[in-house]
């Protein structure tokens, strides 16, 4: 005949392998906040033969074999390349001729002469912003 086995020997064991299947699961604690970063991970380039096995590095002040500059390849990536001039810009420049060659270095030189545009000119752009009644405009004779 068979011994019943108690409630408080059935609770015992029960307990105990519960313990037993939490423990394969540990891994330093039960608030161990160590796990993987999923932002750190990265995906990796495959590896890729060149085409040219007969590349050599370059050598120290050697200028690029592409023969560009960076300026120019900065432009090409911001504008697309040199494109052909259309009718409107060939007429626009054509009319508008070529400039002195110093005009640049002239024009900021404290001894270039303007013209006054005047009081009212100066007037104007001084005046405050407003919708109101400080916005009025007066008519000269």
């Amino acid at each position: 005949m068979r011994t019943p086995i108690s409630t408080r020997a059935r609770a015992l064991l029960l307990v105990g392998a519960c313990a037993a299947l939490l423990g394969g699961c540990g891994g330093g604690g039960l608030f161990n906040r160590e796990r993987p970063d999923e932002f750190a991970v990265q995906r990796q380039t495959p590896l890729v033969v060149p085409p040219d096995f007969a590349l050599t590095p370059p050598r120290e002040g050697e200028p690029r074999p592409t023969g560009s500059t960076l300026q120019e390849e900065t432009l090409d990536a911001l504008f697309g390349g040199s494109a052909p001039r259309s009718a409107a810009e060939r007429d626009t420049l054509s009319r508008a001729g070529t400039a002195a060659p110093g005009i640049r270095s002239s024009v900021g030189d404290t001894e270039t002469h303007t013209v006054a545009k005047g009081r009212v000119t100066r007037d104007i752009l001084l005046a405050p912003e407003a919708d109101g009644e400080a916005a009025r405009t007066a008519a000269g004779s």
